[in-house]
């Protein structure tokens, strides 16, 4: 990925952040004579390697987890906040009008080798701990013990565990840090006027930058 040292994140906290985040990643791979990907909700094991260990499974029936490259590591993509910046919001257009419109977003591109898991235990593991995750903050958390045992076992045979331990994170946050000062201002009040979950966060992410500086 294309990161110019002004947009590039290398901080292992705010990299795993966006993934815990965002967990849905874009995972792919080199199949035989072409590109294979598939959109898969992956878990984060922090601490298990030196950038961390992606977990995950995909349905027994998917192709992937059989073709997938053994010599070439595959690349799985999280997407974060991400929107148009319309040049109006800028300072500099009503000073010069040279500007432009772009697109702000972060985004991280985790590397490593996978390797497929078909025992049981590990998958029950898997899925449970991806329910406890994902349904934490219902009042009355869905669990997998609530399903029938038989029909869990029957789910369990049509999936196929993934791991991924990470090999290399690559981090870029394209936030409007190449604008002046008040065109990053410009563009936190205009993406506030939206009052939309997305812009709010691209809102903050700008912020930050801003704040940086400031205390730079």
């Amino acid at each position: 990925m294309y990161a110019p040292a002004h947009h590039a994140v290398t901080d292992l906290a705010v990299l795993h952040a966006l993934i815990r985040a965002r967990p849905l990643g874009t995972w792919v791979t080199q199949g035989e004579g072409e590109l294979i990907a598939n959109h898969v909700p992956f878990l984060l094991d922090e601490n298990r390697g030196e950038h961390g260990t992606l977990v995950a499974h995909v349905a027994r029936a998917n192709p992937m987890w059989r073709s997938f490259s053994k010599s070439v590591a595959s690349v799985v993509i999280f997407q974060g906040a991400q929107t148009y910046i319309t040049p109006s919001w800028y300072a500099s257009k009503r000073e010069h009008g040279k500007v432009v419109p772009t697109w702000n977003y972060a985004v991280v591109h985790a590397h490593g080798m996978p390797r497929a898991i078909e025992d049981r235990n590990w998958l029950l593991a898997l899925v449970s701990r991806l329910t406890k995750t994902h349904e934490a903050a219902r009042a009355q958390p869905w669990q997998v013990s609530d399903a029938p045992a038989d029909f869990i076992d029957r789910q369990l045979q049509a999936i196929v565990g993934i791991e991924i331990p990470i090999t290399r994170l690559v981090g870029k946050w394209k936030v409007s840090q190449n604008r002046p000062a008040a065109d990053r201002l410009g563009v936190v009040a205009g993406l506030l006027e939206r009052d939309e979950a997305e812009s709010t966060e691209m809102a903050a992410l700008v912020q930050r930058h801003v704040d940086a500086g400031a205390n730079g």
